[in-house]
């Protein structure tokens, strides 16, 4: 969260970004965290949390959609590296977010593969629509990541983790507006 202050200061140190650096990760990683993010281009986890080579592990799907690839993928650097952190990061104006929510309320499909991200996303959509929200789509995109992130915490391989304060999982939201990550749920103590 340091990182993210200094990038929406716009007052970067862009750490662990040389030929130094590039050799010490070489031959092994040890990151301190794991992020599930969107495809978005505007929302580069390195970027927005002012990190480096070799800091992060970075999934990124559609709207955070998830499956059994993608659990694996957050799953490793916990599982083999100790990875204390998790991050489900949702994002404002996300574009698979609006597209799928836009598919589910008028009952369109989309082309192509597209509707495994629309199903992927339908319960965060039966969330939203239930409430009635006026920002349905920033509140899609605030569920999906409190959703995937719970999902995470429950994990069976995660979950032992989780209750001896190994690994936090976390969700987040980032403002393109004013480049702020919000955390929502699940704050490591």
């Amino acid at each position: 969260m340091e990182g993210n202050q200094r990038w929406v200061r716009g007052d970067l140190q862009q750490p662990n970004r040389d030929p130094a650096r590039r050799q010490v990760v070489a031959h092994e990683q040890k990151p301190f965290g794991a992020v599930l993010a969107c495809i978005d281009s505007r929302v580069p986890p390195e970027l927005l949390f002012d990190t480096g080579l070799g800091d992060l592990f970075v999934t990124r799907t559609g709207g955070e959609a998830i499956g059994p690839v993608v659990t694996g993928s957050v799953e490793f650097g916990p599982l083999t590296s100790g990875t204390p952190l998790i991050v489900v990061l949702g994002h404002q104006r996300c574009g698979a977010v609006k597209a799928a929510y836009t598919s589910l309320r008028e009952g369109k499909p989309l082309p192509g593969n597209l509707p495994a991200i629309v199903t992927a996303l339908q319960p965060a959509y039966e969330q939203v629509a239930s409430a009635g929200s006026a920002e349905a789509t920033d509140a899609m995109a605030r569920a999906q990541a409190e959703l995937i992130a719970n999902d995470l915490r429950s994990n069976p391989e995660l979950a032992p983790l989780v209750a001896k304060r190994d690994l936090a999982v976390v969700s987040a939201y980032y403002s393109l507006d004013t480049g702020a990550v919000e955390v929502l749920s699940g704050r490591p103590s």
